[in-house]
């Protein structure tokens, strides 16, 4: 029996988890307190959190991963065990990247999924790996699409791969550059990204005029674009992928909502027949309007060249959104909310979202706004206003008015002028 093709979510938070869900992820992956790769991101779950988060996965029939994927030192052994232990009743299998945890899961009987921190890349290793007892292998992600399908049709083993969101500079995420700089180790999840900063070249030669210093231009050398690949999702399902990885769990429950959703759709058409270029382009471009660096096509297409690095600095989201205010009540039976403005005004056809920890994201367009039973056209700093809500949101919920971003400054983000000495 061919298995069920995924979309497979990030989530830092409940927040996160519960849009992951509505979106229409079928499983999610997360991390607690330690031993995975953004164990020092500011979203995170707890031990307490992680069972409110498998009951709600588990009455939405979505499965549940755990990150248990950094390098584990001798004295962290117990640890991994006792977390293990704690976590198997809750998931559905754990993600790993250290030969002493799979050796773990084996012995504890918990379901596991090779990390690409293991930089799977061929049929061999797929195949060991699988002999080890592994049900799942998210492979490196400097494969192409053939050696994908390759590994895919010769392994025997399910397939995983990411389609979207951040890259490492280095080989599937194996970097020294943050341990060398502030001693804070990538593989132990304390990356501190100094690959997405500015560098420039000093001179070390000693003697007069020995102090030239230059920028390098552009600065982001090392800084690797974002992946996109929902273009070609139907290559990707083409390949043999049983499950389509989203980069994210750093990242907020809008990028979380805005791109499951987009992915979803995509995964949908393909499978129903229906997926085309067009669709594949305001895919695109719905991804895009959430936090993101340029966007690229990774290393489906080949290895890596110039092609791959960004030259833009700042965020290229073609939306941004302003703070407007809070909820202030929800009326269930008239299914209408009252908004008190606290900064930014609105107005009729003004497009805006409402973001809670349990109410999750709802975007809405204002078609009508009244007070009491007068009907206006716009609310300022300090005002109020009703408007209907089909979906439960609750009070102090926050709202924002969504907005576009001009194409011409994100353009003029990738303009910089020549290297020019630095100093003296």
């Amino acid at each position: 029996m061919k298995n069920k093709l995924e979309i497979l979510a990030p989530a830092g938070d409940m927040a996160s988890l519960r849009v992951a869900i509505e979106s229409g992820a079928d499983a999610i992956y997360l991390g607690i307190e330690e031993f995975n790769m953004r164990q020092a991101a500011s979203r995170n779950f707890t031990r307490e959190s992680l069972i409110e988060a498998s009951s709600l996965c588990r009455e939405n029939a979505v499965k549940l991963y755990l990150t248990l994927n950094t390098i584990v030192f001798e004295v962290e052994r117990k640890a991994v065990a006792d977390m293990l232990v704690y976590v198997k009743p809750y998931v559905d299998a754990v993600i790993v990247s250290d030969w002493a945890v799979i050796e773990l899961c084996k012995k504890l009987e918990v379901p596991f999924h090779i990390s690409t921190q293991m930089s799977c890349s061929n049929v061999a290793t797929a195949r060991f790996l699988k002999s080890q007892g592994a049900e799942r292998v998210v492979l490196a992600r400097e494969c192409t699409i053939e050696e994908v399908k390759q590994i895919a049709a010769e392994s025997g083993i399910e397939i995983e791969t990411f389609v979207h969101g951040a890259i490492c500079v280095a080989v599937s995420g194996r970097c020294l550059l943050s341990h060398d700089a502030y001693g804070k180790s990538g593989s132990c999840g304390e990356c501190q990204q100094p690959c997405r900063r500015r560098f420039y070249v000093k001179e070390m030669r000693e003697g007069e005029n020995a102090d030239a210093e230059f920028e390098v231009t552009p600065h982001t050398v090392f800084s690797a674009r974002d992946l996109c690949s929902i273009t070609f999702m139907d290559k990707l399902v083409d390949a043999g992928i049983v499950s389509f990885k989203i980069e994210g769990r750093a990242r907020n429950p809008e990028y979380v909502k805005t791109v499951v959703t987009a992915y979803r759709k995509a995964l949908d058409a393909v499978l129903s027949g229906e997926f085309t270029e067009e669709l594949g382009k305001e895919l695109k471009a719905e991804c895009a309007k959430i936090y993101h660096r340029e966007f690229a096509k990774g290393l489906y297409h080949g290895r890596p060249g110039k092609e791959q690095l960004t030259d833009k600095v700042l965020n290229q989201a073609t939306t941004k959104k302003l703070h407007v205010g809070v909820v202030k009540k929800y009326y269930k039976k008239a299914m209408v909310i009252e908004i008190h403005v606290q900064n930014n005004p609105v107005k009729i056809g003004d497009s805006i979202s409402i973001h809670g920890s349990t109410s999750g994201i709802v975007d809405m367009k204002l078609d009508e706004m009244r007070q009491e039973q007068t009907k206006i056209e716009h609310a300022e700093k300090g005002g109020w206003f009703t408007t209907v809500c089909e979906k439960k949101v609750r009070e102090n919920d926050k709202v924002y008015k969504i907005i576009d971003v001009d194409p011409a400054k994100l353009e003029q983000q990738k303009l910089y002028p020549p290297p020019l000495p630095l100093g003296k």
